[in-house]
């Protein structure tokens, strides 16, 4: 994907000569404040932006083909064959009085005219690709019925369905916990490197870009004022990079040093295990916390990706 564009809502401009690129197999972390322009972005490079009152111009090209200059039909043959989007806020991105069967039902009639025996043969294959159930009373489920992350892979899955050229994932750990937001970040690493898939992932969140991401482009006042390798981030200049940079919770070092970038590839991040289960851990030391002996287990903690 090629991107030169620029955004307005009327006479006010909000991106101005936006421009990038993403290669294939690659992964760009799209970084900025609220107020940015990240989201009237994604409206762009979707076709979306007219539904919203705003006009793009400029190029978005996709294999030749550029978006802007389409018709809304032509569009919608892109949209969703070509790109994937991943929004944020599952539960209000999904239909919460349908099955989740029927989501992808849905997705799968706009592009494809093979019939279900098709359709049943890439849910087994694309349910495992997100690490999700591929038997019937699982997708029989509607939205309010499995968990957050569930429905977040459930999204991932939707945007995977016709296997697309580019993945577009805006901001999709925002509504998540911790735990749930790691693995998410781990599942778009593994699909971004093992199908070659482009990914642009969109957040206000520096420690999954740093994670997940080979570059990263941040969005200022509706232009991108930096863009720069993940692994040479400590070399930003401009002062909205520094501020985000700052903002982090430990220097940008501390987490590259524990990201793909820096290990070989295949790589296994070293983790603690403690063998007992967790009533016989505390069986054991619960004489020695009687006696006053206090004790202290240090456990080495990575982040994978």
């Amino acid at each position: 994907m090629q991107v030169r564009l620029r955004a307005d809502y009327g006479t006010k401009s909000v991106l101005s000569d936006v421009c990038f690129e993403i290669r294939a197999g690659e992964a760009l972390g799209l970084v900025g404040t609220s107020g940015a322009g990240k989201t009237t972005l994604v409206m762009s490079l979707l076709g979306l932006l007219p539904w919203r009152g705003g006009k793009a111009t400029g190029e978005v090209l996709i294999e030749g083909e550029n978006l802007l200059t389409m018709s809304s039909g032509e569009t919608r043959r892109i949209r969703g064959k070509k790109i994937g989007l991943v929004p944020q806020s599952p539960m209000t991105a999904l239909n919460a009085a349908v099955s989740l069967r029927s989501h992808l039902e849905e997705a799968w009639r706009a592009h494809e005219s093979t019939g279900r025996k098709a359709l049943d043969a890439r849910l087994q294959e694309l349910m495992a690709e997100v690490q999700l159930p591929a038997e019937s009373s699982f997708l029989r489920a509607r939205p309010g019925q499995i968990s957050v992350g569930q429905a977040q892979r459930v999204l991932i899955a939707l945007a995977l369905l016709h296997r697309p050229a580019i993945l577009i994932a805006d901001e999709p750990t925002s509504a998540l916990d911790p735990v749930t937001q790691s693995e998410i970040v781990k599942l778009l690493r593994r699909l971004n490197r093992e199908h070659g898939t482009a990914l642009l992932y969109i957040s206000h969140d520096l420690v999954s870009v740093l994670q997940l991401c080979d570059r990263m482009a941040v969005l200022h006042s509706g232009s991108i004022v930096e863009c720069l390798a993940v692994g040479q981030i400590e070399e930003a200049r401009h002062s909205a990079t520094l501020a985000l940079l700052q903002a982090l919770p430990v220097p940008p070092r501390v987490l590259l040093d524990h990201c793909s970038h820096t290990k070989p590839q295949g790589s296994v991040a070293k983790t603690a295990v403690h063998p007992q289960p967790f009533t016989q851990r505390c069986e054991a030391e619960l004489p020695k916390l009687q006696s006053g002996v206090g004790t202290t287990t240090v456990l080495e903690v990575t982040t994978l990706v």
